[in-house]
């Protein structure tokens, strides 16, 4: 039974997150670039007023998935870096923080555009 509470809050805070996404997308005319940078930039504000980790603790994977949690790892990141290294660590955190997420994505996206048969939009 627990697991189950777990899953539902993992869903309903990474869903909540969608919608909103969503919403962004049918009532507004942002582009989708601007949303997910938007998403980004709202999970590195929200973890720099020490709003993001309280959610992260409670949704697990529904608040670490998402582009948000991205931002809060970048902040993170960003954080223990200016601890270990002063200034420098202000632009490699982030970076060294995400690397293993950044490297993922390459990875699988380069796999999808070798497997997938592009065809031309009519």
């Amino acid at each position: 039974m627990q697991i189950l509470m777990e899953y539902l809050k993992v869903f309903a805070i990474g869903g909540a997150l969608c919608v909103i996404g969503q919403l962004l997308i049918d009532r507004t005319n942002l582009t989708p670039g601007r949303i997910l940078v938007s998403f980004v930039t709202a999970g590195v504000i929200l973890s720099a007023i020490g709003l993001y980790q309280p959610i992260a603790d409670f949704a697990g994977a529904g608040a670490s998935v998402p582009l948000t949690g991205f931002g809060h790892a970048l902040a993170e990141g960003v954080r223990e870096g200016v601890k270990e290294k002063g200034l420098l660590g202000a632009f490699t955190g982030g970076v060294t923080r995400t690397a293993g997420g950044i490297a993922a994505a390459v990875i699988f996206g380069y796999l999808c555009a070798l497997l997938a048969k592009p065809k031309a939009k009519t």
